[in-house]
């Protein structure tokens, strides 16, 4: 029996065919749509406390991995054209090592002007002494002349004359060697400090500049050309928020673990607790974290042992006991 549409009503017949079909369609999106809530082992553990301080008071917190001396900026006092750089990221070096040098060949210029001045002062005083010691030597003769008519009294007066100015030019010449020998010692000073060493002994952590370019002593990046710091041990600072400061004992190891990596905890020893509260700058990135509070920020020193699982940078979380409640039993 074949369909008469034009006998077909819109309203009764072929509105609800029409929702029907929509009505379909909406199911199997929503269907396809559902979120997939099967069960499954997260890829990272979420922190926890383990050993004596499962089921003890606690304070949580968040922390980083730093050098035990902390991070150490190391930059140029002089600007100039970095000629070589002589250490990489992961070395060891030791308290005056060269880090990197800057162009000298100007300040060497300079050195080479101030030792020729040395030079041309020692001659003058060489000089002025031979004069002093002839006008001297012409005094005396004139002195041991027993006929005093012999010598005419401008004669003495101008050789009087020439063994004080012999005298005075060589008293010049002395200042002007001290002054030359002062700034050769000064040109000296300059020259090694475009030789940038160690202050410290250490780990270089980075490397910031290359040979060929230009260092300055000028602007934000003047001071962070290469960054070190004594990794040994290393510590981690914790901020501890400022509520929960009451509850910590200060003195007691915590027990630390890298972000994302909860089977690796390892007990750190208590170093220092700083005395300024600060604002909060370590940052867990959870939807209840709140990031308008203080923090206390609590040092402490990682066995040798943890050094590959942690790194200087490093997120951390820590667990530190806490102090019973008043009226526990």
């Amino acid at each position: 029996m074949a369909l008469n549409f034009k006998s077909m009503s819109f309203a009764r017949t072929i509105l609800p065919m029409v929702a029907f079909v929509a009505l379909i369609i909406a199911v199997i999106f929503i269907w396809q749509g559902l979120p997939d809530r099967t069960l499954t082992t997260p890829d990272k553990k979420p922190p926890r406390a383990a050993g004596a301080l499962a089921d003890a008071p606690r304070v949580a917190g968040a922390g980083v991995v730093e050098p035990s001396s902390e991070i150490i900026d190391v930059g140029s006092a002089l600007s100039g054209l970095v000629m070589q750089v002589l250490v990489q990221p992961g070395d060891i070096v030791t308290p005056g090592a060269p880090l990197f040098t800057i162009d000298a060949r100007s300040v060497q210029a300079q050195l080479r002007e101030a030792e020729a001045a040395i030079a041309e002062a020692r001659a003058s005083i060489r000089e002025a002494q031979t004069a002093r010691t002839t006008a001297q030597r012409q005094l005396d003769l004139y002195a041991n002349i027993d006929d005093p008519a012999a010598v005419s009294q401008a004669e003495v007066i101008r050789a009087e004359g020439d063994a004080r100015a012999a005298s005075a030019r060589l008293e010049v010449s002395r200042a002007r060697l001290a002054a030359s020998q002062a700034r050769a010692a000064s040109i000296r000073t300059e020259l090694g400090r475009l030789t940038v060493r160690a202050p410290i002994a250490g780990e270089i952590l980075a490397v910031n500049i290359r040979p060929g370019e230009y260092v300055s002593t000028q602007g934000s990046g003047a001071a962070d050309f290469i960054r070190m710091g004594e990794t040994r041990p290393l510590h981690v600072r914790v901020d501890i928020d400022e509520s929960e400061v009451p509850r910590i004992t200060l003195g007691a190891s915590a027990f630390v673990s890298p972000r994302g990596a909860a089977e690796r905890q390892v007990e750190a020893i208590f170093v220092r607790a700083e005395p300024l509260v600060v604002p909060k700058r370590s940052l867990t990135n959870t939807a209840s974290e709140r990031v308008d509070v203080r923090v206390m920020q609590v040092i402490y020193a990682l066995p040798e042992s943890a050094r590959e699982d942690f790194r200087v940078g490093k997120q951390i979380d820590a667990f530190i006991p806490a102090r019973a409640a008043e009226g526990a039993q």
